[in-house]
């Protein structure tokens, strides 16, 4: 039975509880899910050609010996046979492969298998995310049949792509623009048209990046500008006339109240939903916006749909039948970053801590390729049980990418491989740098590059900053394909690049006994780095003319 046909069949609370009722088990009931379901993945994974290459010949049997004989992986364990679509090698064969950025020009894609069991549990999870978004009190949601969706996502072959067949799959929604001419749209295009269709037929549910979502709406603001009396007629004439009532009446609120158009004075959004990083440098004007605050949700090429936030907005529940869960503690993410030989202790979901800050480790359900795979992701768990949503479960808060991967909103993965290839690019004689991840007053995301040019170099400073930025604007392109799309949608130049005197690195060295990281390093270790830069004691610093 589809899910609409549910929405007439069944009474609220028994929809609540088929697709929400995890928000309320208990710790012992959702571990029993998981350890269940890791032991049909195990009896899948660990005897498939995979599985034993990356177990060397070792047969786990229990979820402790797993636990203790696959090691922590990333995708680099993973490439030679997903890359090259070895279906007979996997555990389960995959239905469709999806793919996402890996590292750049150097590694652009990766890919991951789904099977049936992966896309059928994807599908009831993302039901989940709408009742869940579209709900303002435990039980009580609003979704219809024939609501509208603004297409704000990447289409197939990446995961966002899969969202309108999963939803359509259970409910009659219509996408804005249609999904087939969407996909052979432009970004600007699906805008315009999009606005044009939500114009006609209204807006109820919107979905995408934080940033994304951002630069549609304020492409939506610019779409209902004055302009002349006749191309206002022309407008009003090409939406109906219950919209083009809402439209005038908007407008003369707006000069009332001497503020622009904005979204929420023309549609109705009751499902606002955002994914991906950096959301909440753009929540808080999402919601100014469109008059209702976005939930997130968190989802991702490897680990598919793993959870969402509800109603209250207090953090991101974990869904029970999608993975299985690991946390690498802080202490233990912060030292495997400081020797990578070294392997790092784990945790289970019912040990995680409050306020504590963890790296997430995956195992995925129902034939999925990944073994207690480093995605990548971090998050902080912001609390153990919710009086307000009357549960006692963990509820956690996304932060970032892991230290070692800079992603700006979403569209870049920039590495240190990255960084360097770039850097070999502009063949510019760079000593030393380090890369950080850093914000506008205005909470906006970019990447900060401090450089220390060769002492002998005679290259006028500001030309070097130029042809650097100018080679950083070509890696961005590679991995965005409009990289002006980008500077538009952040707000700002997403690269900024900061010279510092010859001999500061060195210096840094020397005093602290160690080089600072390369990637992302601690804020204090960049005030040392600035201090060690601004000090008299930087043997044979360089003229005012070496640093900006």
């Amino acid at each position: 039975m589809r899910f609409q046909e549910k929405l007439h069949e069944y009474s609220k609370s028994e929809i609540w509880e088929e697709y929400c009722g995890f928000l309320t088990l208990g710790m012992d009931e959702f571990m029993s899910i998981q350890k269940r379901l890791l032991e049909e993945q195990m009896a899948l994974w660990v005897p498939s050609q995979l599985g034993q290459r990356i177990l060397r010949g070792k047969t786990p049997k229990t979820i402790d010996e797993f636990r203790s004989m696959v090691p922590l992986t990333t995708y680099e364990d993973y490439a030679p046979l997903l890359l090259s679509k070895q279906t007979k090698t996997l555990p389960a064969e995959p239905v469709i492969w999806v793919q996402t950025t890996w590292e750049g020009g150097i590694r652009p894609t990766k890919v991951a298998p789904y099977t049936k069991g992966m896309l059928d549990t994807f599908q009831h999870n993302v039901i989940s995310c709408l009742i869940l978004a579209a709900s303002k009190e435990k039980g009580e949601f609003e979704v219809n049949v024939g609501d509208h969706m603004l297409y704000a996502l990447a289409p197939l072959p990446y995961v966002t792509g899969l969202l309108p067949l999963l939803l359509n799959n259970e409910i009659d929604i219509e996408f804005l623009p249609p999904v087939k001419e969407a996909a052979s749209m432009s970004f600007k295009e699906r805008n315009v048209l999009g606005f044009k269709l939500g114009m006609k037929k209204g807006i109820e549910y919107f979905f995408g990046l934080g940033s994304v979502l951002y630069y549609v709406s304020q492409s939506l603001v610019s779409l209902t500008g004055s302009g002349s009396k006749k191309s206002v007629g022309e407008k009003l004439k090409a939406i109906s006339p219950r919209m083009a009532l809402r439209l005038l009446a908007a407008k003369r609120r707006c000069r009332k109240e001497h503020r622009d158009l904005l979204p929420k004075d023309l549609f109705n959004l009751r499902c606002f939903m955002c994914a991906g990083t950096d959301n909440r440098s753009y929540k808080a004007d999402l919601e100014r916006m469109w008059g209702i605050r976005p939930i997130e949700l968190f989802a991702g090429t490897e680990p598919t749909c793993i959870g969402c936030e509800t109603w209250s907005r207090e953090g991101v529940y974990f869904f029970p039948d999608a993975c299985f869960y690991e946390f690498i503690p802080e202490n233990e993410m912060n030292r495997s970053l400081e020797d990578p030989n070294y392997e790092p202790r784990t945790v289970l979901w019912n040990e995680v801590q409050a306020g504590e800050i963890y790296e997430l480790v995956l195992t995925v359900f129902k034939g999925g390729a990944f073994a207690r795979y480093r995605v990548g992701d971090v998050f902080r768990c912001t609390g153990i049980g919710s009086a307000q949503e009357g549960n006692e479960i963990p509820r956690f808060e996304y932060i970032d990418r892991v230290a070692d991967t800079i992603d700006i909103a979403g569209f870049t993965r920039i590495t240190e491989n990255s960084i360097k290839q770039a850097i070999e690019l502009s063949r510019l004689p760079i000593e030393a740098w380090t890369a950080k991840k850093e914000f506008t007053d205005g909470d906006r995301p970019y990447l900060h590059l401090y450089v220390e040019l060769q002492r002998e170099s005679l290259i006028n400073s500001a030309v070097s900053i130029r042809i650097l930025q100018e080679q950083l604007g070509i890696y961005f392109r590679y991995l965005d394909q409009d990289y002006e799309d980008l500077k538009k949608i952040l707000g700002i130049d997403p690269l900024k690049i900061t010279m510092i005197k010859c001999g500061t690195f060195a210096a840094y060295e020397k005093k602290y006994g160690s080089p600072i990281r390369r990637m992302n390093p601690e804020s204090c270790d960049i005030n040392d780095l600035v201090q060690c830069h601004l000090s008299d004691r930087v043997e044979n610093g360089g003229a005012p003319g070496d640093w900006i």
